[in-house]
């Protein structure tokens, strides 16, 4: 797994701190991953995992919008991390919500692997593509966003819900009859070795990521500043940036798992773009807008530049705490997220984006 680890100190208190983390494979090898990079900035410490379930782990007969909860995949883990039981949290950004629990924050956001879905083929199909499946493949995927585009572009193949972690899917996959392939996140597979079984790099100019896709966050205790200094070598600029866009346009919108919403974000030199997209369920109805802001930022070849907050109390950003980036830059990608929500708002999004919960809803009842 590849990312930025600053070689600069982050002094701490804590001689022995305590991570949470759900107990899939994938999580575990994330979590251990933010350790390798703590322990080479702070190698006098020690570091200790506290393995937990959350909801979205245990319910795995339905699909995750029908579950009716947020914070499917993190509220046990923020509980701990109130309590105090654990200094902070790693996530996949895309399973955090836009609006933390009261006293949270992200105290830091690493660099983003490949944010791009992957399609996975039964071995019966290996060479295909989405374009050559047969009429009436099945494709698995829990995700409504997936679901909308593949109905949109192919209205050929058949969409259905497959839920569990990453192993389990892949197990559901090979070992039956009733996937043809499965569409999971790039980054994932990546992350546990498994390239090899990518049999389609899916870009994003045929199928929008979510929001936050690809990239880990640190959620840990706003007040806890030891923890604060300690994490924010690990933040990394250019993801940041585009990942705070996202995340704007995101709670602009009020989207999360119970509506189709997606975006493609990138950072070239000094100018953030942000493309964001809603639609209907079966995929009929599509809204799309980019839009783009220029960034005082300016990513140097050999890491991070310094660019130390100048303001005592750090404001947070879509939850995000602002690490040693400046106000002015952070308050731009913010609006840019902001503004490409409102031109789809006005175009008509909300209506589709309820439209497609009060479909849910009657469904799962």
């Amino acid at each position: 797994m590849s990312n930025h680890c600053s070689q600069q100190n982050a002094p701490g208190r804590k001689e022995t701190v305590k991570i949470g983390s759900r107990k899939s494979e994938l999580a575990l090898i994330q979590t251990k991953f933010v350790i390798e990079c703590l322990k080479e900035l702070n190698p006098e410490k020690t570091y200790e995992i506290i393995k937990m379930s959350t909801l979205g782990d245990q319910i795995l007969d339905k699909p995750l919008p029908k579950i009716g909860e947020k914070s499917l995949f993190t509220k046990e883990l923020e509980i701990a991390l109130e309590q105090q039981d654990v200094d902070f949290v790693v996530h996949s950004l895309k399973d955090l919500p836009t609006t933390l629990p009261d006293g949270m924050c992200i105290g830091a956001v690493l660099k983003r692997e490949d944010p791009r879905d992957a399609l996975v083929l039964h071995p019966k199909h290996e060479g295909k593509t989405l374009k050559t499946l047969p009429e009436g493949s099945v494709i698995g995927t829990s995700s409504l966003r997936r679901t909308a585009q593949l109905n949109r572009s192919y209205p050929n193949l058949k969409v259905e819900n497959i839920r569990g972690n990453v192993n389990t899917r892949l197990k559901k996959l090979d070992n039956g009859d009733t996937y043809a392939a499965v569409v999971l996140a790039s980054a994932g597979l990546l992350r546990m070795g498994w390239e090899k079984r990518i049999s389609q790099k899916l870009d994003a100019e045929e199928l929008l990521y979510a929001v936050g896709q690809g990239a880990l966050a640190i959620e840990c205790r706003e007040d806890d500043f030891a923890t604060l200094r300690l994490l924010e070598p690990l933040f990394h600029g250019a993801t940041t940036f585009q990942v705070l866009a996202e995340r704007s346009f995101l709670r602009r919108l009020g989207g999360g798992c119970s509506a189709p919403v997606a975006v493609k974000s990138e950072l070239i030199g000094q100018t953030l773009y942000l493309t964001g997209a809603v639609w209907s369920l079966d995929g009929n109805k599509m809204l799309k807008h980019s839009s783009s802001c220029r960034l005082q930022y300016r990513e140097e070849e050999d890491g991070e530049p310094p660019r130390k907050c100048p303001y005592r109390m750090p404001k947070l950003f879509c939850s995000i705490a602002p690490g040693n980036f400046t106000y002015g830059d952070l308050e731009e990608a913010e609006k840019l997220g902001e503004d490409v929500a409102c031109y789809l708002v006005q175009d008509g999004a909300l209506d589709i984006m309820n439209e497609a919960r009060k479909q849910n809803e009657s469904t799962a009842s």
